[in-house]
């Protein structure tokens, strides 16, 4: 199965049905179920933006699944959407000028899963589930 490895805060704000866009430099082609791994480093600023949450941000696991639904590139009218949806959640993506391209995954249903500790990777990589 396809799994993205995503810095903390940020995939717990997703299992948490938080954050629905996953921001990249590069698109995807794949479409279809997609594990989420809470990777080992963390974004310090956002932990403490998001502290007030009281949330467990475990590291080094898996954390949910999700279906990637869609890779869309982030214009200025992607950005107007987000700040309409979450001005906290996408601040990030909203300041960043638009020289470079950067890519939204788009993650649907998405759903906690029991925790499976294993190193993550880079883009997207497979991880079989009868591993565990």
């Amino acid at each position: 199965m396809k799994v993205i490895t995503i810095k903390q805060p940020w995939a717990t704000l997703i299992q948490e049905g938080l954050k629905e866009y996953e921001f990249r430099s590069w698109k995807t082609n794949y479409r279809g179920p997609i594990l989420i791994h809470a990777g080992k480093g963390i974004d310090k600023k956002a932990m403490e933006k998001f502290s007030y949450l009281n949330l467990d941000y475990p590291k080094g696991c898996i954390i949910a699944s999700a279906n990637l639904t869609d890779s869309l590139i982030v214009d200025d009218n992607f950005k107007k959407m987000l700040k309409k949806k979450n001005t906290d959640v996408y601040d990030n993506i909203l300041t960043v000028d638009n020289t470079k391209p950067i890519y939204a995954f788009k993650l649907e249903n998405v759903k906690k899963v029991n925790q499976v500790f294993v190193k993550g990777k880079l883009s997207l990589w497979e991880y079989d589930l009868k591993e565990k």
